[in-house]
């Protein structure tokens, strides 16, 4: 079965990103390559908030590989095309996702749907890039109570 893989960018106290939306303090060392970690995925999940973001980026950020995109809304109508807008029973359909054949699939964002799969227990691997930020210039977190295995 396929992995749902949460990787982000965390402050110290677990704030993700700024009130409004911000991630201006999480810098990747120019050293570091996402190679290895793309090369295990074919698939994102995505929260209309970071889709309506990332869909302003033409293809996306430099190096940013196609992938199978979900797109996780209750109020969208339409996606754009090649994604796939899912609106109902989040869990029934990320269960039925995780069960088709593919690689792994990141959750890409943003706090809402990330506090969401975690809390329904859809997230199968954790890979947190802390930050020694002030945490009280952000507000939002990821509100969820983690049962590590």
């Amino acid at each position: 079965m396929r992995k749902v893989v949460l990787a982000v960018a965390v402050s110290l106290e677990g704030f993700i990103e700024g009130p409004n939306g911000e991630y201006d303090w999480c810098f990747i060392d120019q050293g570091y390559s996402f190679t290895d970690f793309f090369k295990r995925l074919d698939t994102i999940f995505v929260g209309r908030k970071t889709y309506e973001i990332s869909s302003e980026m033409e293809g996306g950020p430099p190096g940013f590989p196609k992938f199978k995109e979900y797109i996780f809304s209750t109020t969208l109508d339409k996606v754009k095309e090649g994604a796939t807008l899912i609106k109902g029973n989040i869990k029934t359909e990320v269960e039925k996702i995780k069960k088709e054949s593919g690689k792994d699939i990141w959750l890409f964002g943003g706090a809402g749907l990330t506090t969401s799969l975690l809390n329904l227990g859809l997230v199968d691997e954790l890979s947190l890039a802390v930050y020694l930020v002030a945490a009280s210039l952000y507000s939002i977190t990821l509100e969820t109570e983690l049962n590590l295995r």
